[in-house]
């Protein structure tokens, strides 16, 4: 039993599927992933984010904008609280900072960011944070602004284990991507062997970072089973209890996710 905790089904290449999102969801669920959560980030999709969670047993949605989009178009409180309020959405986000590929729009992703955890706090969910080299940044605003009961994860972490410690500090799970998988990730690898298992996710990010051997290819939710396998391997568990460890996990953050448990 393993969960995606963090895709975009509305973004899949579905060319393997002959278009079809209903085939590439059922390959998933063929694997042994029970569930997985849809992320928006632009003003545009989260409508399309929402539908499809509605649309799939096995799928619910979190709302947000990424960093990265703030400068086409950001969201306003009004909007966001009635996303959060739509059925399956159990999460804010995705959202945060992203100096790596942005750093003109610094102070819009500040807003944005701070915007979404007020949200959060207020509607008591976890927000999905998506953080690049900003790490400074990234944990002020998160100190000053965050709810810790409901918290959140830093998704497909790929900073150092110091960063990793003071998001764990503020109740925050860490998720970890394919990326684990690339000879290059010794850095994540090393935030996965020091991690506390109860605060650890898998995802894909799908239809980015396929991990080994299917790297380079376009991603998708059934090869969350790869990273699960991978990171089991690593902390020397069987696949079966990694995943109801990262399976549990999931529910405690995504506390709202459990009531829409495929039957």
């Amino acid at each position: 039993m393993l969960i995606d905790s963090h895709c975009h089904l509305d973004r899949l290449n579905l060319d393997p599927y002959k278009g079809n999102l209903d085939d590439a969801v059922q390959a998933a669920h063929d694997r042994g992933i029970q569930q997985m959560l849809c992320i928006s980030v632009t003003l545009e999709n989260n409508p399309q984010v929402i539908s499809i969670a509605q649309r799939y047993p096995g799928v619910v949605a979190s709302v947000g904008i990424h960093p990265c989009d703030v400068k086409e178009a950001t969201a306003t409180k009004e909007q966001l609280l009635y996303w959060a309020d739509q059925e399956k959405v159990v999460a804010i986000g995705e959202t945060g900072l992203d100096y790596h590929y942005e750093t003109e729009s610094k102070d819009l992703q500040t807003e944005s960011f701070i915007l979404h955890l007020q949200v959060a706090k207020e509607k008591k969910l976890p927000v999905v944070v998506h953080t690049r080299e900003a790490k400074e940044d990234t944990l002020a605003i998160l100190k000053e602004h965050a709810c810790r009961e409901y918290a959140g994860v830093l998704h497909c972490f790929t900073e150092d284990w110091p960063m990793a410690k003071a998001a764990l500090e503020l109740n925050y799970y860490i998720s970890i991507s394919g990326i684990v998988t690339f000879k290059n990730a010794e850095q994540i690898r090393e935030v996965v062997r020091n991690m506390p298992l109860d605060k650890l996710l898998v995802e894909t990010d799908s239809p980015y970072l396929a991990p080994a051997p299917y790297r380079g290819k376009s991603n998708e939710p059934k090869y969350v089973r790869e990273v699960a396998q991978y990171i089991a391997d690593l902390r020397g568990l069987s696949l079966e209890k990694f995943g109801e460890i990262t399976t549990e996990n999931f529910y405690r953050l995504f506390g709202r996710a459990r009531q829409y448990l495929p039957e």
